[in-house]
């Protein structure tokens, strides 16, 4: 049996994390979920994101699933992150049918460094307005590099690019990329290039099929795999994995959407992307390619979907339906 921390959270968190453990039950493996607070609403009652409880939790755990986070989301995931050297975001930007894709066959992946960068939130007013710290390390580019090839290799893909501004930045990128280069080294059999972050923001637009892995720093990370999402129909769709050495959270990119919590109309894609990519931490495949396939089948169908994928079911709804497909194959 897997132990697996449940954090469900704020908004539309809670109801597709419900859709996705509902789905989970149709596959043939056990899991035994402990349940944890954090978000917005947690902080309301309690005065704190993310109690030490919750840390704990995930920490004793092989994995966890997590919905989303309101305005606390810096004092929750991003800690969450750190406190657990969560050094790998794995961000998909995935093809599916029946959703409004810029471009119906696109299948890559974008490897974030998920520790420092702009977002160790070092910053501090000044007399002329604020300055941010910029953080890159030589250990944390070379293992983030690492991953990223070691990730290529595992899963058959043959190409990884890094993405950087060493042009410009050229004391914290020119270490990554100098890292990217030399980790390389040990890839022989991988293709490898390079592209500066502006350069990559339009060719995901003009040929963003030139892509397979891609392997940047945080903040780079963060905005192109908003940009990825645009390309394959939405947040809705795209799911993420945070990844350490011990451990993995597993959540969608599309937050709490507060406006839209509470309808049962929210896209239950996402969230149960998100629990596919666990299974495959989990070393469990057929059991992710099989929930997978479920996925697709209903979104190409496009008859038990929710409003934004064109349809007029609720979110327990489709997420029944992927069930069905499971259940009955």
């Amino acid at each position: 049996m897997y132990k697996i921390a449940v954090i469900p959270g704020d908004g539309i968190g809670k109801e597709v994390m419900e859709a996705a453990l509902h789905v989970l039950e149709a596959v043939d493996i056990e899991f035994g979920y402990t349940f944890a607070d954090a978000g917005d609403e947690y902080q309301e009652v309690s005065g704190v994101a993310l109690p030490q409880e919750t840390i704990d939790i995930v920490k004793n755990s092989q994995a966890c699933l997590f919905g989303a986070a309101g305005e606390s989301a810096a004092d929750v995931i991003v800690k969450l992150r750190q406190e657990l050297d969560l050094y790998v975001n794995l961000r998909p930007v995935k093809s599916y049918p029946g959703t409004k894709c810029v471009y119906d066959d696109l299948d890559f992946v974008i490897v974030r460094e998920n520790t420092e960068g702009l977002y160790i939130g070092i910053e501090e007013e000044t007399e002329e307005g604020a300055t941010a710290l910029r953080v890159i390390t030589r250990k944390a580019s070379e293992r983030i590099c690492k991953f990223a090839f070691d990730y290529a290799k595992k899963t058959g893909r043959s190409k990884v690019t890094a993405v950087h501004k060493a042009n410009v930045l050229k004391k914290t990128d020119g270490l990554f990329r100098g890292t990217f280069f030399k980790v390389a080294e040990e890839y022989g059999d991988i293709e490898t290039d390079d592209r500066y972050v502006d350069a990559t923001a339009m060719f995901f637009i003009t040929n963003p099929h030139m892509f397979d892995v891609i392997v940047t720093t945080n903040l780079f990370g963060d905005i192109l795999s908003d940009e990825g999402a645009g390309l394959v129909g939405g947040l809705g769709l795209i799911p993420s994995a945070n990844i350490g050495e011990n451990t993995g959270i597993f959540e969608p990119v599309h937050g709490s959407a507060p406006g839209h919590a509470g309808k049962g109309t929210a896209n239950p894609s996402a969230m149960i992307l998100s629990a596919v990519l666990m299974l495959d931490y989990l070393e469990e495949h057929d059991a992710a390619q099989t929930v997978e396939n479920a996925l697709i089948e209903v979104l190409g169908e496009s008859k038990v979907v929710t409003q934004d994928l064109g349809g007029n079911a609720s979110t327990m709804e489709m997420a029944r339906e992927i069930r069905n497909k499971i259940e009955n194959k």
